[in-house]
């Protein structure tokens, strides 16, 4: 199991601490610290598509120009973006064995997962 995101980012968090307190083994890939590549993001893209990927709700997406905004509308425009600016990546990915089981935290999405 490895859990992809960024240290400090809230949704992260919680993620980690549900993974914890149910006694999930999993790894953390810090975005910051590790990066991301092209194969990385070409996998979940390929498996979930950008629009469930791309975080709309975040400062980094708010500070981009409208052009940059209007011209994501397929998966190589955003993974572009995505690897020029990993903080549009919605966090955090959970991943099992290169497949992605979740974008972002719920709490009864991850119990339902039976991890």
């Amino acid at each position: 199991m490895k859990l992809y995101g960024i240290p400090n980012c809230g949704t992260v968090k919680k993620a980690r601490a549900w993974l914890d307190a149910h006694g999930v083994e999993y790894e953390f890939h810090d975005f910051k610290k590790q990066g991301v590549t092209a194969s990385l993001v070409s996998g979940w893209l390929n498996q979930i598509g950008w629009q469930r990927l791309l975080k709309k709700t975040g400062p980094t997406w708010g500070q981009l120009p409208d052009e940059v905004k209007r011209s994501i509308k397929d998966d190589a425009a955003a993974m572009t973006l995505m690897l020029e600016k990993p903080n549009v990546i919605k966090r955090p990915v959970l991943e099992r064995n290169g497949t992605v089981l979740a974008t972002g935290f719920n709490p009864t999405d991850y119990e339902e997962l039976k991890l």
